[in-house]
């Protein structure tokens, strides 16, 4: 790889430009370090989901759900991998969605660029939602009832984080790295707790989980909970294979480092150790995790209670181990995950937006494209932090409402194009006079692009196969036919009038 001030040529005669000659017109401040974008790429991969929904994976498929997030992790790590390669290319983009536009044309550009954008918002407030509501519950454990202010537990949460983003991009790094931090001590603990009670064949009684209805049944810590009655698909294909759609979006956000590119110092070291470091990150806090707690609690413990909800297991192995405090704690770690997550989504749609407002043609538009005296996108950002915040308005009404979760729960099917999009401009790249063969090169690119691809498609198919995925998967088809449809008419129309205009 090459070092951030030189230039090398391709066997193509294709030069890799120095990052310094690059940035001739990024007025981003690189204020990420080293550190800073390898804790954004780990709470890029540990989210909310990872301490609450883990119950309701292991309950879909037992132990062999740890085979699936591996398999989903791979994926995730070639499309890092294709990021990776076309950012270390030119490390002044703000966004991977800019390869979109470069190497399949600006109708599939502002296609992805708005989608996404909408995607991250509709997320925002659903995550802020979610950040009340782990407030609360925190609180309540301590018999203090907070929901009254519900709406101003998300001003506050949101204000807060908003300001960060506006602060410098430096707090944004800063604030991440606690707030990974957190998860990952969390997850440590678990696993170092989980180890102790396996090595001293520890057993526990029946006990009340906070989070569960019925009690929990005596047991013991051991490898043989593992294998016990182990099969691949223990409730069916059909639920096998819904386990990777809940992988697969567990796993979202994955691609946020590949948003900080043009703002981290040094970016052509940087960037690639982060990626190639994912699937470290993948085996010790999801893999090492999801071990750690089937070793202490049997797969076949996990049940739904009457409203479909699974308690924590995190919160199970704690009070195995007679930690009755344990409900706070991961609560406590949950809210910072959340936190986590919606302070990297105010970071991205700002940058998104900020780039959709530079590259807009219409003059009111464009003022939102303005870069602050901190050197942050800060009227991008203050836009996407207000829209975020119609979240309590929309939930106030119940029409409404209804309305936003079906719209909402098609921006997990909409993101699955964007990733699509992405692995095809990673091929039109490729095969560009761009393509740098010694730079962060995907291996065996026409074979794991491919994979990845066939991989997202798959997923999108079994949104299909369950009633409560189905309205998703039809509302995101609606909106590459209806939206995509309008992005690539506008450009072939507006092109056709360039070259009339033109006299070709």
């Amino acid at each position: 790889m090459n070092g951030v001030g030189g230039t090398s040529a391709g066997a193509d005669g294709a030069t890799l430009k120095s990052v310094e000659s690059l940035d001739a017109n990024n007025e981003m401040d690189r204020g990420l370090n080293n550190r800073h974008v390898q804790f954004i790429a780990i709470g890029g991969t540990i989210g909310t989901g990872l301490f609450l929904g883990s119950g309701k994976s292991i309950a879909l498929t037992g132990p062999s759900i740890v085979f699936v997030y591996i398999g989903v992790g791979l994926v995730m790590f070639m499309l890092m991998r294709a990021i990776g390669e076309m950012m270390y290319r030119d490390p002044s983009q703000h966004t991977f969605i800019n390869f979109i536009t470069r190497y399949l044309g600006n109708g599939w550009g502002k296609f992805a660029g708005w989608s996404y954008w909408i995607v991250l918002v509709l997320i925002g407030m659903t995550e802020i939602t979610a950040v009340s509501t782990y407030f609360i519950t925190f609180f309540n454990t301590f018999d203090i009832d907070l929901s009254a202010w519900k709406w101003l537990i998300e001003l506050a949460f949101l204000v807060v984080l908003a300001t960060i983003n506006l602060i410098a991009v430096k707090a944004f790094g800063e604030a991440e790295f606690w707030f990974s931090m957190i998860k990952i001590t969390l997850i440590c603990a678990m696993i170092v707790t989980a180890v102790v009670m396996v090595v001293i064949g520890y057993h526990y009684d029946s006990v009340q989980i906070v989070g569960q209805s019925a009690p929990s049944p005596a047991g013991h810590a051991g490898l043989d909970n593992l294998f016990t009655n182990f099969s691949i698909a223990p409730n069916g294909w059909l639920a096998f294979l819904m386990s990777f759609q809940m992988v697969f979006f567990a796993y979202e956000a994955i691609e946020f480092v590949g948003v900080t590119v043009s703002e981290t110092q040094n970016p052509r070291k940087v960037l690639p150790k982060a990626i190639n470091e994912i699937i470290m990150r993948i085996l010790i806090f999801y893999v090492g995790a999801l071990v750690a707690i089937m070793c202490i609690v049997p797969w076949t413990t996990f049940k739904p209670n009457k409203d479909g909800s699974f308690a924590s297991p995190f919160i199970m192995v704690f009070q195995y181990a007679g930690l009755n405090w344990a409900s706070a704690l991961v609560f406590f770690v949950v809210i910072t995950a959340a936190s986590s997550s919606l302070n990297s989504l105010l970071y991205s749609a700002g940058r998104h937006l900020y780039q959709l407002a530079i590259e807009s043609e219409s003059p009111a538009f464009q003022r939102i494209g303005v870069v602050s005296k901190r050197r942050v996108p800060a009227r991008a950002i203050l836009v996407s932090a207000a829209l975020v915040l119609l979240s309590p308005v929309i939930n106030a009404f119940p029409q409404v409402s209804s309305a936003f979760v079906l719209f909402s729960s098609a921006s997990s099917a909409v993101i699955i194009f964007i990733y699509i999009l992405t692995m095809v401009a990673h091929r039109r790249y490729r095969r560009s006079a761009d393509f740098i063969p010694d730079g962060f090169v995907m291996p065996a690119y026409k074979v794991t692009n491919t994979i990845a691809i066939v991989f997202f498609v798959f997923i999108y198919v079994t949104l299909f196969l369950a009633s409560d995925t189905i309205g998703s998967a039809i509302a995101g088809l609606v909106w590459l036919a209806v939206f995509g449809g309008y992005c690539l008419l506008h450009d072939h129309f507006q092109n056709r009038d360039l070259k009339a205009a033109l006299g070709r």
